[in-house]
């Protein structure tokens, strides 16, 4: 068996004992580390040089990325930059603290591998819940339910925590962005019927409020050919009765009271309801 090959399948960063149980030869090893082809981060552990800079750092300090970091790496929608999140054992004790990072001490909802350099999503999704605000706990989950790479059902079955099982609750598979979960979110208070990624005459629109009241949500890069297609499926909603407001990624992120004062004058004047 190939060494290079077979850490590389295992993301360049293994413990030595998981190589050796599939069949590399302590002999191989040993060639490698003085070659330099390899490299030993940590006891009992060995990487590619090439390997991505902060696993390798997280596995010298004996730790496991996890929270707000695995959410990042996963692609999903995060509402700003964070320090980095790692975990420890609840047994561990000797580990040297990283610089501006956060470390978590928590036992996994979901058994965490021996050799895990980043931890589980459902593991990760959970210290969200615990460590982040409501909104952007929502944002992270919703996230992750649009892109398929949790399954409500089976998070439901999971023996979570009250912040993460809250946090479920609330979250659904239906927001494209993290634009859409905060003005959920942020207008719930209204007590009005949303229904995210409604279907109207050909286009999904962003967020339905009651029977009339369309939000459609610009992304930071909203321009071109789609914008177009947006205006003229917004000027179709017109001619059909509906009402439409337009908001930028900007304005939800940045200007939230002229946001929410916009949509609140537009519900006070019935503009939500068919009959107007």
């Amino acid at each position: 068996m190939d060494l290079i090959d077979e850490l590389r399948r295992r993301g360049g960063i293994t413990r030595t004992r998981t190589l050796l149980d599939a069949g590399v030869s302590a002999h191989a090893l040993r060639r490698a580390k003085a070659a330099g082809a390899v490299i030993r981060p940590r006891n009992g552990w060995v990487a590619l040089p090439d390997s991505d800079r902060l696993a390798l750092a997280v596995v010298r300090r004996g730790l496991v990325l996890s929270c707000v970091s695995v959410a990042e790496r996963r692609g999903l929608w995060v509402p700003e930059r964070h320090q980095r999140h790692v975990v420890a054992s609840p047994h561990s004790s000797r580990f040297t603290m990283p610089e501006h990072a956060v470390v978590h001490w928590a036992k996994p909802v979901v058994p965490r591998q021996p050799d895990a350099v980043e931890d589980d999503l459902r593991n990760a999704l959970v210290l969200v819940a615990r460590c982040q605000p409501l909104e952007t706990a929502l944002i992270i989950w919703e996230s992750a339910l649009n892109k398929r790479l949790i399954d409500r059902a089976s998070m439901a079955r999971l023996a979570l925590p009250a912040a993460a099982r809250a946090v479920l609750e609330r979250a659904r598979p239906y927001a494209d962005s993290g634009l859409e979960t905060i003005i959920v979110h942020r207008l719930g208070w209204l007590r009005l019927p949303m229904l995210p990624q409604a279907w109207l005459y050909g286009h999904r629109v962003d967020l339905l409020i009651a029977e009339r009241l369309v939000i459609q949500l610009d992304g930071a890069t909203h321009t071109g050919a789609q914008r177009t297609s947006d205006i003229e499926h917004d000027a179709l909603l017109t001619l059909h009765g509906f009402h439409v407001l337009r908001f930028s990624f900007e304005q939800v992120m940045n200007r939230w009271e002229q946001v929410q004062a916009l949509i609140t004058e537009a519900v006070a004047q019935g503009l939500h309801l068919a009959d107007r």
